[in-house]
């Protein structure tokens, strides 16, 4: 699978550059969270805005490894740029009851630093 990795501070950006989700390309992915999250990236955001075609539910589970990987770590997985046919297939298979999904990556950045802001305010009231 081919996508192109840009690490922040706080996050990290996955833009998939293919056009449709399969059983071949997805290890690739659930491979790449793992190495990020072994990295201490707790907060990852997909952007999915290159993906016209999923025909598979199987082949969105990599989806879960990012996010269950991002909250046991205590952060965010958050997918962008979800086209009608990969929403419709997330909605089948509920999966977008369980994953974060924003229309821009504006919104996603926009969301981990709201979390990291109240993370940092809830640790200093613990510490005092």
């Amino acid at each position: 699978m081919k996508f192109s990795v840009d690490k922040h501070d706080k996050y990290v950006v996955l833009k998939l550059k293919e056009s449709k989700f399969t059983n071949d390309n997805t290890p690739k992915l659930k491979s790449e969270f793992i190495l990020l999250n072994a990295e201490g990236y707790c907060n990852i955001v997909l952007d999915l805005s290159s993906i016209k075609q999923c025909d598979d539910s199987q082949d969105l589970s990599s989806l879960l490894v990012g996010d269950r990987l991002c909250k046991k770590a205590n952060g965010l997985f958050i997918l962008t740029g979800v086209n009608e046919a990969v929403a419709s297939i997330l909605e089948m298979s509920s999966l977008d009851q369980q994953l974060t999904i924003v229309s821009k990556l504006d919104e996603a950045t926009d969301l981990i630093f709201m979390e990291e802001i109240e993370k940092e305010l809830l640790g200093s009231v613990d510490k005092g």
